[in-house]
């Protein structure tokens, strides 16, 4: 299945319970699962991390449906390589994000 079958999935089992939440609640709680992700991820618990991936895209898609993007679109923009410098793997010079 490909990323808007999925969203189309997510649309059709909570579309309506997402719109009545409205975008700001369902990205918080996008927020949140993303918070459980980061938990799993220092846990190495694997059964957790798929847990915590397919619920981090489900909300993911559920945002996505509320602000009218089709995330199918959306990563179009990565399927030649890196959208900066159009390689693949990408060549853009690396550095390191700051820790705050």
């Amino acid at each position: 299945m490909d990323l808007r079958a999925w969203q189309d999935v997510i649309a059709r089992t909570y579309g309506e319970r997402d719109r009545r939440r409205g975008l700001f609640p369902t990205y918080a709680w996008f927020v949140e699962e993303v918070g459980e992700l980061a938990g799993a991820l220092l846990s190495g618990d694997r059964e957790a991390l798929v847990l915590e991936f397919s619920d981090a895209l489900a909300w993911l898609l559920s945002v996505a449906n509320l602000a009218g993007v089709d995330l199918e679109d959306a990563m179009a923009r990565y399927r030649e390589g890196c959208p900066k410098c159009g390689a693949s793997p990408c060549v853009c010079p690396y550095e390191d994000p700051p820790l705050r």
